[in-house]
């Protein structure tokens, strides 16, 4: 007698099959309509890396890289002429939008101004205010990276108690941070197998616990061991996993019982509305820190501490002597050009206004992508935190990074990116991620509906 787990383990190979020979011709079309990037993939090598300036633009499935000749808005244009709404906006680097006229301005003014010359900016005060008023925090600096502030922030906890372990959750994702490139195996904590030149002879100073389990949880931070947890509010890059009710309140908690300082990475979660997830739902963190969008796509970052950090913070500087090099910062960190762009996005760009129509839009994708799949007989669901939404292949929402590698589907992933990449819709090269942009029109939102509509009908004939 066949059961249901029989019936579910049937269903995901026939579809997984029947996207596997979807996929041949998909490529053969994207190939046509590329062939002046396909000319480039093929050239002598030599200049960059496998022709392209950052590896990672390898990472997309497709046969080659499009090169981009204009973004604008929610749109893109190849240097072959096809022209895409885009739902990746750069893995959120973009998610304002392609070249936001406010950011274009303050990136003419600094033209004229200067970029760089490791002193305060006439923008900084008022970047600052800004700051404390957006995201709560009274104290901030600016680096370049998230993966920059990330690293200086868990210096600064360390420095603060005391202590030098860091728990991070299984399948998170903070930038090049060796501290969170980690895994859970086996319930040990190991370096991740796919990071290159990893010293594998010294134990990682972090230990990983999975999502949602405050009782994996606090026995760790019961050691009295822990400097800080660091963590995303909702869980962006092994596929999309929300917390459970009453696990963030939890999570604050215990954190305060056991002396150790929550650092909240709100680089994905800014799309939650105005101030992120952490002010929208009235989280409390010792460290906040906001990467990629916060200045519109310029290569730019903050990192915010309470007062209590700030006070233990000074006295631990004037310990070792009060200055010198801490390890903290580079030199284009807080640079005139960041200080501006910050200043255009917040006041601009990053608005309540903004916020709103990124809302609407994306509730009505996600009302229109659960009817796609119920019309399909696909037994799927939405995930959505604000303007960010994926799709998950499974009927009910994952708790943590075992369930969400148990529901991938890598074959059906790069067939519906590639589907509709095709019929002019970009989404993130992984797990089909989706974000709204204020460029992004509800028109824009209901095409995708359509055509995401037709592809799941090809991949169930």
């Amino acid at each position: 007698m066949t059961t249901r787990l029989d019936d579910a383990s049937a269903a995901r190979a026939a579809l997984d099959a029947r996207a596997h020979a979807l996929t041949e011709a998909e490529t053969a079309r994207y190939v046509r309509a590329r062939p002046q990037a396909h000319a480039a993939a093929e050239a002598p090598a030599g200049g960059f890396l496998n022709h392209v300036p950052l590896h990672w633009m390898l990472d997309w499935p497709v046969p080659f890289p499009m090169i981009v000749a204009t973004a604008k808005g929610a749109r893109l244009t190849d240097i072959d002429g096809n022209s895409l709404i885009d739902f990746c906006l750069g893995d959120t680097g973009a998610m304002f939008g392609h070249a936001p006229p406010a950011i274009v301005a303050a990136l003419a003014r600094s033209a004229e101004a200067g970029f760089c010359h490791m002193l305060p900016s006439g923008d900084a005060a008022a970047v600052g205010a800004l700051l404390v008023e957006r995201f709560g925090l009274p104290y901030w600096q600016v680096a370049t990276t998230a993966s920059d502030a990330n690293r200086f922030a868990l210096r600064v906890a360390r420095a603060v108690t005391g202590r030098d372990t860091v728990v991070v959750f299984d399948g998170c994702y903070h930038g090049a941070v060796d501290d969170a490139l980690v895994d859970l195996l086996d319930g040990r904590t190991v370096v991740r197998a796919s990071l290159l030149g990893a010293d594998r002879a010294v134990p990682p100073r972090s230990i990983a616990v999975p999502f949602n389990d405050l009782a994996a949880l606090e026995a760790v931070l019961a050691t009295g061991e822990i400097a800080c947890v660091m963590a995303e509010p909702a869980m962006t890059n092994c596929g999309m996993i929300l917390p459970a009710e009453g696990f963030l309140a939890a999570l604050r908690t215990l954190t305060r019982r056991y002396g150790t300082l929550l650092l909240l990475d709100e680089t994905h979660t800014i799309s939650t509305g105005l101030g992120g997830y952490a002010r929208v739902f009235g989280l409390e963190p010792d460290i906040l820190v906001i990467g990629k969008p916060i200045a519109g796509g310029v290569p730019a970052s903050i990192w915010g501490i309470s007062a209590d950090v700030a006070a233990r913070l000074a006295a631990a500087r004037q310990a070792i002597g009060g200055s010198g090099h801490s390890g903290i910062g580079t030199t284009l960190s807080g640079s005139a050009l960041q200080l501006a762009c910050i200043r255009a996005c917040l006041e601009e760009v990053m608005t309540a206004e903004n916020y709103r129509h990124m809302e609407s839009v994306a509730a009505a994708i996600e009302a229109g992508l659960r009817a796609a799949l119920t019309r399909h007989g696909l037994s799927w669901h939405v995930v959505r935190v604000g303007a960010r939404m994926e799709l998950v292949a499974s009927p009910q929402p994952v708790c943590n990074a075992v369930e969400s590698r148990a529901t991938a589907m890598p074959r059906v992933e790069h067939y519906l990116h590639l589907a509709l990449l095709n019929r002019g819709f970009l989404l993130t090269p992984f797990h089909n991620m989706i974000l709204v942009s204020p460029a992004t029109s509800a028109a824009d939102g209901e095409a995708l509906v359509a055509a995401l509509d037709e592809v799941l009908g090809t991949l169930g004939a």
